[in-house]
């Protein structure tokens, strides 16, 4: 494959795979039988939601209390801009 620069580098085994395949920092999504990021997209969910379902869904297996105060701080947010502070 030729770059922009004109360099030819050979093509990466990480090409063929899908992206669902590879994760950065961990395995705590490629374990579920559905990623997150699957139902996510599946499913149209806007990105405030979508990032409550992602944390509740890792809090176990990354970054425990921290991720559940994620989650939380994404519904406070929803609850502020949708419903006027809830």
């Amino acid at each position: 494959m030729e770059t922009k620069t004109g360099c030819v580098c050979p093509q990466s085994p990480k090409h063929n795979m899908s992206a669902l395949d590879q994760q950065t920092g961990g395995n705590h999504y490629k374990d579920m039988k559905i990623q997150p990021v699957e139902f996510i997209h599946a499913n149209s969910i806007p990105y405030f939601e979508g990032n409550v379902i992602k944390y509740v869904c890792r809090h176990k297996a990354k970054n425990g209390r921290q991720d559940l105060e994620k989650a939380r701080h994404y519904i406070d947010l929803l609850l502020e801009l949708e419903y006027n502070g809830g």
